[in-house]
């Protein structure tokens, strides 16, 4: 027995988890000790094994060991990244207080937190503080804040896997930082559901030189991942079409649990499923419930009680129920379609199961016959734990001048201390001198282009030294407008006479050049131009590319495509293991018949003619996001080689050109367009990159106080963020093209937006296969999705289906003649 069992904290903790017929987890008692000896660390385990306990357990035991090192105020800061995951967390840690028998008191302090509750916090802390990344800016941004952390042991931050690849991380790097200069015996906590990449997440999180430590639990979820075939295998098959013909089957599923989470990935396609399992079983009326994010806050948690309560048969519901959401967990869960990440499909399995050793159950439904391919690579990715990494993000110096104004709000700073306290974080440790003066200089005159502009001189130097905010309006606009998360903006369709046609998002506008088409409302659009926030086109004939909506769209993770890949070579073997192999093997057997199947080191290009005009199509495997990017380069490519023009159309497979003229490609052309040399500057010559980065800068200028979102209980609305932002954006481009804003947007589009890194892996991919090059006289089981997509938007559901089936008759004639 070491020396922590016979602490008196422990043996207490001990004696009340006995009390409750519990016995503590490894991990938990492990990380137990490591905060008793000082150890800072990061707790990694499956969802329902205790994490939260695992921390907040040993703060406590802590405490009661070493009482009198402790002082009244805040002792414990615990970050969540959602409001509402705060206030479920606040009531199980008091009721473990409680039982425990200590006088500590929970609270939680939120943009939902009445008033006066935080009038009272600012005059007395409670022990502990749940709070989100913008709550905890707030209070550093208070005057006389240095009380509140005063006494301050440790911070803990919650799903910090949710947190690290987004700018709410950077702020929680550079809160934990600022409050370590002020306690630098802080301990800092991570917890996290497993990644591919821990020990960066843990570098990132706790950079210091401190003892410090990752714990790993040796328990693991059991996942069982039931595939829902459909009747039968359709040789062609199409996105979407499956989700009526498989409701009966869903049904029974539901019926035969007690409680059952049906995820989809977007909102319409939950509205969807909802009516569809009401159609199919009308019983289900009062006992199914629809849960995502655009529905009242109120009814949700009504919802999340109910079900917990067993008053709930099943809830349809969108990401909104994968994070964190502390309700018991329910016997199964439905996932519709392809959840395009392992660590996401894991996540929602791991809602089933009511103890961490019972097996979750996790039925997966297609929505069209291929995705049973990633079923097969989920089952794989799960069995031998190939979970994504989550990218951490760089350099935000939008993120750090607003922080920096915030500092300088609640009580200033020195620029040569805190200079190392920022450098000091894993985001901008490669920051020079040189970009530091720069940012300093934004916050006091604006840099460059603000001296003659009294609103951006935020920040003054006093006489002793400090850079501090000493106008009261400045102080109040800032406090207002503290956070990252920038409304996503829709703009207007207009006609150039006037009249309004629909809404797209601005990500597709963005990408579109003078006289390129696109389709809305079932009308052919020619793109005239951009102002404001509205886009102007003029009606137009012939091929068009549909928008794409970016709130639905998951992106496929690069683990997922590899084992993709890898599946659909295997599906060759009749004899696979997989049993959702061999029911695919007469569409795979049909593909090999008309086309082929790519091994894992070849590449498949196929050129199909039709009735219709000429199609080329070529299948990387990357992900809609990458295919949409890779469309643009080879229609810029094949366009420098002869003048021809395409309309493009893909899906997470790969990608179509069509042409109503031939598409005349050479196998050294074909070679030659796929090259890997000339990559990005061809990927900007082919995208309006400018444009694209002047999008991006509207959240970054919004975020780094160039353009003020609220003012006074008003939001700006984005008509008028995109007109201020975008006169500043052109200004900088002329008079400061080195300014550090305006260089982030650029990258903010190479990384984020063209997904730079992955395009690159995917071009040297590319060029060490064989590239293998078909050609045929009708749709292929692996193009025919791809071309149904692009059918979608312009024709109404029922002219589809008729179209389709056309399609699919026309296939099987052309079959029966080559015979």
């Amino acid at each position: 027995m070491s020396n922590f069992d016979q602490t008196s904290g422990y043996q207490i903790v001990s004696s009340w988890l006995k009390d409750h017929n519990r016995t503590p987890f490894t991990f938990q008692r492990q990380t137990w000790e490591k905060i008793y000896n000082g150890y800072s660390g990061m707790v990694v385990a499956p969802t329902g094994f205790g994490k939260t306990h695992s921390v907040f357990i040993g703060v406590l035991i802590d405490y009661m060991n070493r009482s009198q090192s402790y002082k009244k105020g805040l002792k414990l800061i615990w970050i969540t990244p959602l409001r509402s995951l705060a206030k479920d967390l606040a009531r199980a840690m008091q009721e473990a207080i409680d039982q425990i028998g200590l006088d500590w008191v929970v609270e939680v302090r939120n943009g939902d937190t009445d008033i006066k509750i935080k009038q009272r916090q600012s005059k007395q802390m409670p022990d502990v503080l749940l709070l989100t990344p913008e709550s905890l800016h707030l209070l550093i941004a208070q005057k006389g804040r240095d009380k509140f952390f005063a006494h301050l042991k440790a911070i803990v931050i919650d799903e910090w896997h949710e947190l690290l690849s987004s700018k709410r991380g950077v702020m929680v790097e550079l809160a934990t930082a600022f409050l370590r200069s002020q306690r630098p015996q802080l301990l800092i906590w991570g917890i996290t559901a497993t990644i591919g990449n821990l020990d960066e997440a843990m570098q990132v999180l706790i950079p210091y030189d401190v003892k410090k430590i990752k714990i790993v639990a040796k328990e693991k979820k059991l996942i069982e991942i039931i595939s829902v075939f459909p009747p039968e295998i359709e040789i062609l098959p199409w996105a979407g079409h499956l989700g009526g013909k498989l409701g009966d089957q869903v049904v029974p599923i539901i019926l035969d649990s007690k409680s059952t989470i049906v995820f989809t990935n977007t909102r319409s396609q939950s509205e969807y499923w909802y009516q569809i399992l009401l159609d199919v079983y009308p019983d289900f009326a009062g006992q199914l419930a629809l849960h995502h994010s655009s529905i009242d806050i109120n009814i949700r948690n009504w919802i999340e009680e109910a079900l917990s309560e067993g008053r709930l048969k099943a809830v349809v519901s969108t990401s909104s129920l994968d994070l964190g959401v502390d309700f018991k967990p329910v016997d199964t869960v439905v996932q519709i379609g392809s959840s395009k990440g392992v660590a996401r499909f894991m996540q929602r399995a791991g809602r089933s199961g009511h103890s961490p050793f019972e097996v979750s159950k996790i039925y997966f439904v297609p929505t069209h016959s291929l995705e049973l391919i990633e079923v097969s690579a989920l089952k794989e990715a799960v069995k031998t734990n190939l979970i994504e990494s989550r990218e951490p993000i760089v350099l935000c110096y939008d993120v750090l001048v607003q922080f920096l104004v915030t500092v300088a709000l609640g009580g200033g700073f020195t620029k040569e201390e805190f200079y190392s306290v920022i450098q000091s974080t894993y985001s901008f440790q490669w920051m020079t001198a040189e970009d530091w003066d720069w940012c300093i200089s934004f916050i006091t005159v604006g840099g460059k282009i603000g001296r003659n502009y009294e609103e951006f001189h935020k920040v003054v130097k006093n006489e002793e030294g400090l850079y501090v905010v000493e106008k009261r309006r400045i102080a109040m606009l800032h406090r207002m407008n503290i956070g990252v998360i920038v409304s996503d903006a829709m703009l207007k369709v207009k006609f150039l006479g006037g009249g309004y046609i629909g809404m797209v998002e601005e990500y597709f506008i963005s990408k579109l050049k003078a006289g390129d088409k696109f389709i809305l409302a079932g009308r052919v659009l020619e793109f005239i131009r951009m102002k404001e926030m509205t886009a102007y086109v003029r009606a137009s004939q012939g091929k068009a590319i549909t928008p794409s909506w970016l709130g639905g769209r998951l992106p496929l993770s690069s683990n997922l495509s590899a084992l993709l890949r890898k599946k659909l070579a295997e599906s060759k073997n009749p004899a696979a293991r997989e049993k959702e192999l061999r029911f695919l093997h007469p569409l795979v057997a049909s593909q090999v018949d008309k086309s082929h199947i790519p091994s894992e080191d070849e590449f498949l290009v196929e050129k199909i003619k039709t009735k219709e005009g000429y199609h080329l199509f070529m299948y990387p495997f990357e992900g809609r996001l990458i295919h949409e990017v890779m469309s643009s380069l080879m229609a810029y490519r094949i366009s420098q080689l002869y003048p021809i023009s395409f309309s493009m159309a893909m899906n997470d497979y790969g990608f179509e050109l069509f042409s109503d003229t031939d598409i005349e490609l050479s196998e050294e052309q074909l070679k030659y367009i796929l090259r890997k040399e000339d990559l990005m500057k061809d990927v900007t010559a082919s995208i309006n990159a400018a444009e694209m980065a002047k999008r991006k800068f509207r959240d970054i200028a919004v975020i780094g106080g160039y353009v003020i979102q609220n003012q006074y209980g008003k939001q700006q609305n984005n008509r008028s963020l995109q007109a201020s932002s975008g006169i500043i954006f052109q200004v900088l481009e002329e008079h400061e093209p080195n300014n550090l804003l305006l260089r982030q947007a650029y990258t903010e589009v190479f990384n984020q937006q063209l997904e730079e890194p992955r395009l690159f892996q995917a071009f040297e991919r590319i060029n060490s296969s064989t590239i293998i090059y078909k050609f045929a006289d009708s749709f292929t089981p692996l193009s025919f999705p791809i071309k149904v997509d692009s059918l979608r938007q312009s024709l109404s559901s029922e002219d589809l289906s008729a179209r389709i089936q056309r399609m699919q008759e026309q296939s099987k004639r052309l079959n029966r003649k080559r015979r």
